[in-house]
């Protein structure tokens, strides 16, 4: 796992605000470990073991040791032994750590400066945010009810990861350095960097197929082998089809492959997705036309006749079709380093004494857990 945690999901909600989407969470489960709901106070100070203090806030070793961390881990931890396993794994943890351990001083640090005023504003943001989330489900408090569960949250919880996140959002807009304007060679450079794969339309092939399988082949002749009678079939064929015989027809008589009842037509596919023994085709296809035909092809024991029907090349949509685009990706990526600093100052900050220990629990549990 070298995928950076941060707040990213913070710069999503920023960007792109918080709509309702039917039956889909807006928060996944992911995104909530990210930015955890608030802790009990009044808790036992950090042991090294199971919980963190941050603040009034904790970090539990369970918030940590997710099932999705333990499939990660498991191949490393199944293949070597505790200490390498160890040195492997601890850079990801230690991320994960400071990730929670940034959201929660984020948070702090937001109450801290939003001033004396500031409960009753976000208590009716964070209201209005709950109706939108019900509005989201065409208004069925029921099945946004359900949907919550799934999260693992109530409405109280809800409510309050919607006040975390409007203080949130208020802090880092207030830090977030003024808008500068987004040059036209800066969009070329990134359309450039992004486009072969982002705008990428793939190729496509749309063909009807009769694949006569030699293994498959009644026996006319036993001094002949299948292949070679195979072979004269696809030939006969040929010759008919080119005489003006319907190839649905013939593809339903004696096809032994893929969607030979409908006549041998093949969906639209990717030629880059053919796999063998079809991956020849994509071959063959290139030296014709659509309408054409092409064979007798020999193939891994197969005998392909095949009718193009369409091909469409690999393209790339143009810059001026994805400009806005390329526009929204440059003020969002400048937005998420913004906030990775705010985020890493955050973490400099923390007086975690406990942290070695807290991380040395929690790899100990989870190699356990990945070795049962």
């Amino acid at each position: 796992m070298r995928k950076r945690f941060s707040l990213v999901v913070l710069v999503a909600l920023l960007i792109t605000g918080c709509g309702g989407n039917g039956d889909k969470p807006r928060f996944t489960k992911e995104e909530m470990a990210q930015f955890p709901l608030p802790q009990r106070v009044g808790l036992p100070d950090a042991s090294g073991g199971f919980t963190l203090a941050v603040g009034d806030e904790t970090v539990t070793a369970d918030e940590i040791i997710t099932e999705q961390l333990i499939e990660h881990f498991r191949p490393i931890a199944q293949g070597s032994n505790y200490e390498r396993f160890k040195i492997q794994a601890r850079p990801d943890i230690e991320r994960l750590l400071m990730s929670k351990v940034s959201n929660i001083l984020l948070y702090q640090k937001a109450r801290q400066e939003a001033g004396e005023h500031i409960d009753e504003a976000v208590e009716k943001a964070a209201e209005a945010e709950v109706r939108k989330f019900v509005v989201g489900f065409e208004g069925d408090y029921a099945r946004a009810e359900q949907a919550l569960k799934k999260m693992g949250m109530d409405w109280a919880d809800f409510k309050e990861y919607q006040k975390r996140i409007v203080l949130c959002q208020s802090y880092i807009a207030s830090k977030m350095p003024k808008k500068k304007a987004v040059t036209y060679s800066e969009l070329i450079n990134k359309y450039d960097e992004i486009k072969s794969e982002s705008f990428v339309t793939p190729a496509t092939l749309r063909f009807q197929l009769i694949d006569i399988e030699a293994a498959k082949l009644r026996v006319a002749d036993p001094n002949r082998s299948r292949l070679e009678q195979a072979v004269e079939l696809a030939n006969e064929l040929m010759s008919r089809l080119r005489a003006g015989e319907n190839f649905s027809q013939l593809a339903k008589q004696y096809s032994n492959g893929y969607r030979a009842a409908e006549g041998g037509l093949w969906k639209p596919i990717n030629p880059d997705s053919l796999a063998e023994p079809y991956d020849v085709l994509a071959a063959e296809a290139e030296q014709i036309e659509p309408g054409q035909l092409a064979g007798p092809i020999i193939a891994g024991g197969h005998i392909f006749i095949m009718k193009l029907l369409e091909k469409q090349p690999k393209s790339i949509e143009p810059f001026e079709k994805v400009q806005k685009e390329v526009k929204a990706r440059i003020i969002f990526e400048r937005r998420s380093r913004a906030v990775d600093e705010i985020s890493t100052k955050l973490a400099g900050q923390a007086a975690l004494n406990d942290k070695n220990k807290f991380v040395e629990f929690c790899l100990k549990k989870i190699y356990q857990l990945c070795n049962q």
